[in-house]
């Protein structure tokens, strides 16, 4: 077997006192705003620092990945036969078969790498909504001082931003959609709504049913905001838009819709974890997504009963690592919702062969890192990461800054 080389790079934590003055300074600065989940601090006092060709290398493979999704993503959108597969709620699947989808601007996506005994992996991908803009910009940058020869992987919030303005023109209005009880969700959206305002852009925070549609185009009619939007941030996720009333339009996000969107709700079609469900049944070949995600089967069909050690059991909507079945990292007491779900609703369920996580040793402490790479519009953005005590990446992972060795130029290197 081939030795594999580590991608990162030794770097300990900052002392308490430094750490503390930084998670001040994300709370107040970067939006972090839930920096506590029960016992566990969610701001790391460490970075996943990489060395600058292992970054090189994931950024890469994510544009690869980045490119495969939207073209199966055009054809299952030509596919609703395929949908059922899918995972997807029946309410969705109706809205998917009607028209085309709006206009999209600014595709993000987000794959999650892990180091393995086989390299990189990836567990899954963000597709439709995917968060962490203010950790992997905001964040990265406060940290990145603290390690001289490093710099942040990338700005996805930045770039994000950018990519709305290229197209959209000066002062336009651009709302940022979410659930905006939930503080996780509005934390991001106000710190991409500053991004955008620092482009001469009009940011308005707006959950779903402050819109109002006409003729296919968003409008808002409300105290702080009178008139039609020219674009929309989307993080709202798709499967919870049928929830809403009839009456809030949300199937606009779907089809019909002719306000450009970020992303588009069709987006789902790949989010879901029963994607490679349908590969062969598509035209569209996915060579870096069969090496890279571990096969991912209906449970059904797994043998995960008779070899549970073997199998990673995910709910097809599955996020932030909720619902997650791993022999050895669930606890018992979570284990019985799960194979609850999957008895009588196998087909809201994925089964993933397990890979075998390399843990990185800090301060004399093992940890499981994950390295999320944004690609926006087909480009590789930066990244966010996190880690975790075990191999599961869930809510009570902690955020860590996502830095590589700084480039050294190539006249300084020749002077070297």
């Amino acid at each position: 077997m081939v030795e594999l080389t580590p991608p990162w790079v030794d770097a300990g934590p900052v002392d308490a006192a430094e750490h503390a003055r930084l998670r001040r300074r994300a709370i107040f600065e970067c939006c972090k705003w839930d920096p506590q989940v029960e016992d566990v601090s969610t701001v790391a006092p460490f970075p996943l620092l990489l060395r600058r060709d292992a970054w090189d290398e994931i950024a890469r493979l994510s544009e690869v990945l980045a490119a495969e999704a939207i073209a199966a993503e055009a054809e299952l959108a030509r596919r609703p036969d395929l949908h059922r597969d899918l995972g997807l709620p029946f309410a969705v699947r109706r809205a998917l078969r009607h028209g085309d989808p709006p206009p999209g601007i600014a595709r993000v996506l987000r794959f999650d790498f892990h180091w393995t005994t086989e390299g990189w992996r990836i567990s899954e991908a963000n597709t439709d909504v995917p968060g962490g803009f203010n950790e992997g910009s905001g964040f990265a940058r406060l940290l990145a001082p603290s390690f001289p020869g490093s710099e942040p992987a990338g700005d996805p919030a930045g770039r994000l931003a950018e990519a709305v303005a290229a197209a959209t023109p000066p002062g336009a209005a651009v709302a940022l959609v979410h659930a905006t009880a939930y503080t996780d969700d509005r934390q991001v959206m106000v710190y991409l709504a500053r991004e955008l305002e620092a482009r001469n852009r009009r940011a308005l925070l707006a959950a779903p049913d402050h819109l109002r549609w006409r003729d296919g185009r968003a409008w808002i009619e409300s105290e702080w905001f009178q008139g039609e939007l020219d674009a929309i941030i989307r993080f709202f996720p798709a499967e919870w838009l049928p929830n809403l009333p009839r009456a809030s339009g949300w199937r606009h996000f779907f089809h019909a819709g002719k306000t450009p969107v970020s992303n588009p709700a069709a987006a789902l079609l790949t989010q879901s974890k029963r994607f490679p469900l349908v590969w062969d049944r598509l035209e569209t070949p996915l060579p870096a997504w069969r090496r890279l995600l571990p096969e991912t089967v209906d449970p059904r069909d797994s043998g995960w009963k008779r070899d549970p050690g073997g199998w990673v059991v995910k709910p097809s909507l599955g996020r932030v690592g909720d619902g997650i079945g791993l022999v050895g990292a669930t606890s018992e007491k979570e284990w019985k919702p799960i194979r609850r779900g999957v008895r009588f609703g196998p087909r809201w369920w994925a089964a993933q062969r397990k890979f075998t996580a390399i843990p990185m040793g800090v301060a004399g402490e093992a940890v499981y890192p994950c390295v999320g790479v944004y690609t926006i519009d087909g480009r590789a953005a930066g990244a966010y990461g996190r880690v975790a005590r075990t191999p599961i990446i869930n809510h009570l992972a902690q955020d860590a800054a996502v830095l590589v060795e700084e480039e050294v130029p190539y006249g300084r290197l020749a002077a070297l």
